[in-house]
């Protein structure tokens, strides 16, 4: 409104100065020029914009005055509405005042200017914050800590107006208390509201004394039920709390007992009337409480003149006063003096007793020593044993081996019928002679720790058919019938011990099967692979089930006892499977079946040299001498059996015992033979797989070649792998040599081990 009156003016005013400027050009017309005409003409234009400007200035004249009425009518309620905001803000019970934003009171109600009355003509319009803080502060009227200067009050108080909010409680003189709030405003200007807390204040402090009367009443209740004798002291050493037991242990008087009684007058007492007897005690009790350094806990023991014992514990309170805490012990110390006592009685009659034991310690400990030492000695029969079971393979199995060529060479003869069946009894008696004492060197390694077993990614197909292989003839035999699930999962395991593992168990289930089947799978997760071998025969008793795993352990049933073992199959498998930290398990039912579980875990890759393809093998038939072989063989009683048996079959043979006539042997027949049989261990620590090396280097050329060995170690196993050697360990079983024999007459093809594993 005051902008378009301002404008108004400023158009007045032009339009007085352009009347102006006309009446002057009127007027120098006529001194220019004389001539009634032109004047008249001057006139009558001159009337003209006379009229017109001033028809304008009137018009501006009534804007302006209408707008002035607007003003004033403006004004006026900006004034009410101002009073309004005074009165209102007088109105509000609390102290309002506002700064502005450089720090200047712009207005504030009564109550501000009066809550400090002594202050009152001073607090006015256009007071800066730094100099109302400085009056507070030094006013009479406010009530400041007993540590707080004036200044450093101020110092606060600037300090929180500069953070633009917040609030704080002041107490005043005559136990009055103001809540202060301030906030900033948008345009950089502070409200200060001041609320009378007083009541709140006064009320909490009535509530608070509630409390604390309701505690001590509590505490007052606590002390006097328990069965210590308490009191607490302040800061001063005068008496504040205690209880009736306190009274009662220490003997004092009821002149002592009253809220204010200094500790001198309680050791002044004690010392007058000695009812505590022991001096030293009592004097370190009161050096504690006199101590002016930081008192730690002190635990004493003080004696009464009538015998009682207390036992006193002194600790300092927060407030730098202490408690102090009896208990009689009396009771307690007289059972320990008793027992001290009684254990002086006992001392001699301990002393005689100890003389009696140590007689009968003495004999106990020569008992004792013989029966270590009787265990000692059994222990390490029992060791040299296992290591002599462990490391005599080679001696037991070589004779056995000898026999074994001989019998089968007596099998592949002309033989009368009774004859035959004498063979083959003898046959069967040194099978189970064979499988016996590989079953123990097996376990005796096992136990001894020598055996190693070597993990790698074994495929289940080549297991499950070199199992079926083996004991599909037998099963047809007994009318069983012997059914693999092929599967193509591969696992890590080692191949000798996991393909010895499932023969034990297929041989068990085809043994103890007379009727029915017997079944081979695998079942597979994400992570492993369960290799079961079910069986509808005998069954095993639930009793039975802990104990099957036992070496020399059988089934008792009649069914068991009709069939031929010795109980040591299941032991290996158990032994084998804890060496390769395979799961083993099984469950089974009276008269209806087993199955047998191996859980172990999945290859994440094929197992080596899968894929590269076995060699074809070519279907037997006799060589009519076209095959010549080397056999090289350090033992007599062997040589002449596999001569023998070799020459049955239609090998031409060309023997030798050590390297030196296996050269001679070779350079008398001036050709390459088919096929080099070795023994693994030689005369003079050579080792026909060396032997077999030196000749090929010699002809010029490879020859296939079968090592023949009464060494089950894993290190010979894959020195022969290394080299291209089929590995054939002894006894040496007929129809896997003729296998091998097989094998060499064809092309040469893939690693023999695989053949081998497969055999």
């Amino acid at each position: 409104m005051s902008d378009r009156v301002q404008t108004l003016r400023e158009e007045n005013e032009k339009l007085r100065k352009i009347n102006g400027a006309l009446m002057r050009r009127v007027e120098r017309s006529m001194d220019m020029s004389g001539n009634g005409f032109s004047l008249f003409q001057t006139a009558v234009a001159l009337e003209n914009e006379v009229r017109t400007r001033t028809r304008d200035l009137n018009a501006t004249l009534s804007e302006l005055g209408l707008t002035n009425a607007e003003l004033k009518q403006a004004k006026e309620e900006a004034d009410r509405a101002r009073n309004d905001l005074a009165n209102a803000i007088d109105a509000v019970e609390e102290g309002f005042a506002l700064f502005s934003s450089e720090d200047v009171l712009v207005m504030c109600n009564q109550r501000f200017r009066t809550l400090l009355p002594e202050l009152t003509d001073q607090i006015m319009p256009g007071l800066r914050f730094e100099t109302y803080a400085e009056l507070v502060a030094t006013s009479q009227g406010i009530h400041l800590d007993d540590d707080m200067a004036p200044e450093a009050w101020c110092r606060m108080r600037l300090a929180q107006h500069a953070l633009g909010r917040g609030s704080f409680v002041q107490r005043l003189r005559g136990d009055r208390w103001i809540q202060i709030s301030e906030r900033r405003a948008p345009n950089g200007g502070t409200a200060i509201l001041q609320t009378d807390v007083t009541d709140m204040v006064r009320w909490e402090r009535l509530e608070r004394d509630k409390r604390l009367d309701e505690q001590a009443r509590l505490v007052r209740a606590t002390l006097d039920h328990m069965s210590q004798g308490v009191c607490v002291f302040d800061r001063g050493r005068r008496l504040l709390a205690w209880n009736d037991r306190y009274r009662e242990l220490l003997g004092l008087p009821f002149d002592l007992l009253k809220p204010g009684v200094s500790f001198s007058s309680l050791s002044t007492f004690f010392r007058r009337n000695t009812t505590i007897v022991s001096s030293e005690t009592a004097a370190r009790l009161v050096r504690w409480v006199y101590a002016d350094h930081e008192r730690h806990p002190l635990a004493l023991e003080l004696r009464r003149f009538d015998g009682k014992v207390l036992d006193a514990y002194c600790r300092t309170v927060p407030d730098g006063g202490f408690v102090v805490s009896f208990t009689d012990v009396t009771t307690e110390r007289q059972a320990i003096e008793a027992m001290h006592l009684a254990n002086e009685m006992l001392e001699q009659r301990v002393l005689e007793r100890t003389a009696e034991l140590q007689k009968e310690i003495d004999e106990r400990a020569a008992i004792e020593q013989a029966l270590v030492e009787a265990r000692d000695a059994a222990e390490n029969a029992n060791q040299s044993k296992t290591r002599f079971l462990a490391r005599a393979s080679h001696d037991l199995l070589q004779p056995l081996n000898a026999a074994r060529l001989f019998i089968s060479s007596l099998q592949e003869g002309p033989l009368a019928d009774e004859q035959a069946a004498i063979v083959e009894r003898v046959d069967k008696a040194f099978g189970s002679v064979e499988t016996l004492l590989n079953t123990l060197l097996d376990i005796s390694k096992i136990d001894a720790g020598v055996a190693q077993a070597t993990i790698k990614p074994v495929a289940l197909r080549g297991v499950f058919d070199a199992v079926v292989n083996e004991f599909m003839p037998i099963a047809e035999a007994k009318g069983v019938s012997l059914r693999v699930v092929p599967s193509s999962a591969v696992v890590m395991s080692d191949p000798n011990y996991l393909l010895s593992v499932v023969q034990n168990l297929v041989s068990n289930a085809v043994k103890y099967t007379r009727a029915g089947r017997v079944l081979i799978g695998a079942r597979l997760s994400d992570e492993r692979v369960r290799i079961e071998v079910h069986d509808s025969g005998i069954g095993i008793a639930a009793h039975d089930l802990k104990n099957i795993f036992d070496e020399f352990r059988r089934v008792e049933s009649e069914a068991a006892l009709k069939e031929r073992g010795m109980g040591l199959g299941l032991a290996i498998v158990d032994r084998a499977c804890r060496l390769l930290g395979h799961e083993l398990s099984c469950h089974s039912q009276l008269g209806r079946g087993s199955c047998f579980t191996i859980a172990l875990a999945r290859s994440p890759s094929a197992p080596i040299g899968e894929g590269s393809g076995t060699p074809a093998q070519n279907p037997w038939h006799e060589p009519d001498g076209a095959m010549i072989a080397l056999l090289i063989e350090n033992d007599a009683e062997i040589r002449a059996g596999m001569t023998q048996l070799l020459e049955r079959w239609g090998v031409s043979l060309l023997s030798a015992s050590c390297r030196a006539e296996a050269r001679e042997a070779i350079d008398a027949l001036g050709m390459a033979p088919d096929v080099i049989l070795a023994d693994y261990h030689l005369d003079d620590d050579d080792t026909g797989l060396a032997t077999a090396q030196c000749l090929q280097a010699q002809l010029g050329q490879v020859v296939p070649t079968i090592l023949i060995t009464a060494d089950h170690s894993q290190e010979v196993a894959d020195l022969a792998a290394r080299h291209g050697a089929a590995l054939l360990r002894k006894p040496v079983k007929p129809a896997r040599l003729r296998a091998l024999m097989q094998w060499a007459a064809g092309p040469i093809g893939a690693p023999q081990a695989e053949l081998v594993s497969g055999l």
